[in-house]
């Protein structure tokens, strides 16, 4: 595709995760279409680059700007929904808009990328079955525990129905994959925590499990420091002191991310996962074939 043709594009737009060297996954577009998310979340990124990130807003003209940039994109790409928002963030249950972008996706031939926290995702499963083979879901679940998900993801369903959402999806016929992301340290980093999501999710019927580390900026820091105080110190100097500054945020040390993402490898080995890491450096944890997006989950037709 020429540059032209990409600078015209409006809502659907190649997928850069800021050029993050890091991020092997096959090309793809995103697609948001929300401007911020509702969920809350502590760790959220998004809020570093988007001004009043946690008051989702639909796109003006979405509609018609999506047909109009499907014509200049090949049938049979691949569209993530969404990679800076939720496409299932709250007012969706009102608006419906993320369900007409996806029939618009999907009638037009395209291969489609669902990644949520939520379980309105199951309003849609109509859709998704119709499409069978061309859609796949993520469903994010950093942890079982409710208080501990209810302080870290305020706003975002509970986990409880996040796994229920894997389990109806899976039942149907739709891959999905579950994000184990992010791992945070003296949260929900334990051992017994990464089991129970890998076990959880394996019996729900997933096929496939994603985690990464959490990765500090300076908003989603002060967020969570103010959340668990009594944590803080031990964050400030594993990220600020100890920890390694790439790509526009800060890492954890590397010898604590491998511990870390070993321990879910072998949980998904365990369960019978595919397993992918996100934005780290050790792919040779990684299933053969399966990228973190779960796009080797779809057909290739």
């Amino acid at each position: 595709m020429s540059h032209a043709v990409l600078v015209s594009l409006s809502v659907v737009r190649p997928f850069d995760p800021w050029r993050n060297p890091l991020c092997p996954c096959p090309f793809k577009y995103g697609l948001n279409p929300y401007t911020g998310c509702g969920h809350g979340c502590l760790y959220c990124y998004i809020t570093s680059y988007i001004p009043d990130a946690f008051s989702p807003r639909p796109k003006e003209g979405l509609l018609e700007k999506v047909r109009r940039d499907l014509e200049k994109i090949p049938r049979g790409a691949v569209v993530a929904l969404s990679n800076s928002s939720d496409p299932y963030t709250p007012p969706e249950a009102r608006l419906g808009l993320t369900r007409r972008v996806l029939e618009a996706l999907l009638e037009r031939g395209y291969r489609v990328l669902i990644v949520t926290k939520s379980p309105l995702v199951l309003r849609d499963l109509d859709i998704l079955q119709r499409h069978r083979g061309r859609v796949a879901v993520q469903i994010t679940i950093t942890t079982l525990r409710e208080d501990l998900a209810a302080a870290l993801e305020p706003r975002a369903p509970r986990p409880a129905g996040r796994l229920e959402a894997v389990r109806r999806l899976s039942a149907a016929g739709i891959p999905v994959s579950v994000r184990l992301d992010p791992l945070i340290p003296l949260l929900n980093d334990d051992a017994g925590n990464i089991e129970e999501v890998a076990s959880r999710a394996a019996a729900a019927g997933a096929a496939h499990l994603v985690a990464s580390t959490y990765k500090a900026k300076r908003d989603n820091f002060a967020r969570l420091a103010k959340a668990f105080p009594d944590k803080a110190p031990t964050w400030r100097r594993m990220y600020f002191e100890e920890g390694q500054y790439f790509h526009g945020q800060w890492y954890a040390p590397k010898n604590y991310r491998r511990k870390v993402l070993e321990l879910a490898a072998e949980a998904a080995r365990r369960h019978g996962l595919q397993f992918s890491i996100c934005r780290e450096e050790f792919l040779e944890l990684n299933t053969p074939g399966a990228h973190c997006d779960g796009s080797h989950l779809l057909n290739s037709a």
